[in-house]
């Protein structure tokens, strides 16, 4: 009957000891999968900021090429204005499938990664 005991004590440390690992398992999983996501928003606001200085730029410098061409220089901002307003407008009304649902995608896509490998 000790022996019984003994055997059954040892299971119930194996099956404490694999609780423990699989909990340390899921805690590491979960630190990389944040890290890595974490990394790639930094990365995105990196480049967002690169691309909205990029426009900021050639906007002006196509405001001061068609103000120049129209002799008028506030004519040029507005006509860039008109065209940042009407991609504006576009984007703003298409914003669920140009935005949205890539961005939603691209997270799940990143986060059950791991899993498809395994």
């Amino acid at each position: 009957m000790e022996k019984i005991f003994t055997k059954a004590e040892e299971m119930a440390d194996n099956v404490k000891d694999y609780i423990n690992t699989r909990i340390e398992s899921a805690k590491l999983s979960v630190a990389e999968k944040s890290s890595k996501l974490m990394a790639n928003a930094m990365a995105a606001i990196i480049v967002t900021a690169i691309l909205f200085f990029f426009f900021l730029f050639a906007g002006i410098a196509l405001s001061l090429v068609l103000g120049e061409w129209v002799s008028n220089t506030w004519a040029g901002f507005l006509i860039v204005a008109a065209l940042y307003l009407l991609i504006g407008l576009i984007v703003w009304s298409c914003r669920e499938k140009i935005i949205r649902l890539p961005i939603m995608n691209a997270l799940i896509k990143q986060f059950f990664a791991d899993d498809e490998e395994n």
